[in-house]
This record gives structure tokens, C-alpha cells and sequence, in this order.
């Protein structure tokens, strides 16, 4: 990166290394974001605090520039980039010291829809928030979702749909998840263009999502109402 090659991280403040992890993974600077991770490591500081004040605080400013429309997606897909070649040396780390964590997730496309550059990116920003996520992918029967959200103990299920046509097997899933007795556990959050907050309202999901950065937020948001 060109503004920064003169920049020694060893001589940086931990402070200012932790605003340079955040700018960095806003410009999507993967191979920088690695190095910045193993130098804040390296000082001492936990996993946890890695995470939280380089890694999630740079991707909470994409998601807030990404939903006031000053990022696009080809920019937040480089900083998801970036935040997983963070996330690499991080997780198992993570895994050794029971860091807390925003919840578990399982999303995936539901059947009959092979699109999932929306869900990617949800994946990719929920994971940027601390959850732990499990993208199941595309082309989803109601068998596949049950069997991960308990696999996995899921407290939120996302789940995406871009044809007109496969909406309704959201609705599906969810009347499902009631028979299997699992629905009143989860929380429900629907995405995808030709959805809207009354059609998710109509199938019974908790809320409709209209892009990533909103996706975050309500995850945030139901988790924090869960844990109250």
C-alpha cells in the first residue's frame, strides 16, 4: 500500500496499530491486515481485544458507510477479504480462550435459489460482528436448515431468497421450525430483493433484512433483547 510503506509497525503505538488494522480493512488491504494482527499478537493483546477494537470496530464503519451508500459491494467484499485473513489467525485462538462471542448463526439460500453474493456478504459482516457463522450456502431444503440450527445450537437463522418464486418456501422452513418445536429458540431473519417487512411478517420470520449493513444491526439488536 502505497501510503504506508513507510510506516514500521514494531515503532506504532498500540493505539494508532489498531486505527491502522481499522483503515487498512476498510481499504480491503488483506496481506497488511495479517501483519497488523500478528504484531498487536505479538505485543500481548488477547485474541479477544484483536477483534474487537481492530478487526470489528474497522468493519463497523463499513457497514455504516456501506448502508449510507458510500461504500458499494465490490468494497465491502475487499474489507470482508481482509477481515477474514484476519479471522484466520484469530479463530482458533478465539476457540482456545472462550472469547464471548454475539451468538451463533446458520444462513443459507433457501431451495431453488442458486444466488448468494447477498448472503456471502451477510455471512461475511455478521462474522465482522463477532458472531460465529455457519453458511450452509445455496439451494437449501427445509431437512438441511433444521439439521444445521441444530447442529450448530443456532440462535439466528437468515435465511435468502432472490426469485419471486422461491419466497415461499421461507414460509415453509418456518412453519417447520414450529412443528419441530425449535421456532420460539430462533430468531428468523429474512433477505433478499423481492421481499419486504410485510411479507416477512406474513410467514412469521422476526424481520426482513434489506441488505448486510441491516442484517448486522438487527442481529445485534435481537441478541441484545435475547441476553437482556
Amino acid at each position: 500500500m502505497s501510503d504506508n510503506e513507510e510506516i514500521i509497525l514494531s515503532e506504532l503505538p498500540t493505539e494508532e496499530l489498531l486505527e491502522l488494522m481499522q483503515d487498512d480493512l476498510y481499504d480491503g488491504y488483506a496481506d497488511e491486515i495479517t501483519e497488523e494482527v500478528n504484531e498487536a499478537l505479538g505485543r500481548g493483546l488477547t485474541p479477544y481485544d484483536v477483534l474487537t477494537d481492530g478487526l470489528v470496530a474497522g468493519m463497523d464503519i463499513v457497514g455504516a458507510d456501506f448502508r449510507d451508500g458510500i461504500l458499494f459491494v465490490p468494497e465491502v467484499l475487499m474489507a470482508a477479504k481482509a477481515m477474514k485473513a484476519g479471522m484466520t489467525i484469530l479463530r482458533p485462538l478465539l476457540a482456545e480462550t472462550d472469547a464471548p462471542k454475539s451468538g451463533t448463526a446458520v444462513i443459507g439460500t433457501v431451495k431453488g435459489d442458486i444466488h448468494d453474493i447477498g448472503q456471502n456478504l451477510v455471512s461475511m459482516m455478521w462474522e465482522g460482528a463477532g458472531f460465529d457463522v455457519y453458511n450452509i450456502g445455496i439451494n437449501n431444503s427445509v431437512e438441511d436448515f433444521i439439521a444445521a440450527v441444530e447442529k450448530h445450537q443456532a440462535d439466528i437463522l437468515g435465511m435468502s431468497a432472490l426469485l419471486t418464486t422461491t419466497m415461499p418456501y421461507m414460509k415453509v422452513v418456518i412453519d417447520s421450525l414450529m412443528e419441530a418445536g425449535i421456532r420460539d429458540k430462533l430468531v428468523v431473519l429474512v433477505g433478499g430483493a423481492p421481499l419486504s417487512d410485510a411479507f416477512a411478517e406474513e410467514i412469521r420470520a422476526d424481520a426482513y433484512c434489506r441488505d448486510a449493513a441491516v442484517a448486522v444491526e438487527t442481529a445485534k439488536k435481537f441478541m441484545a433483547m435475547r441476553n437482556a
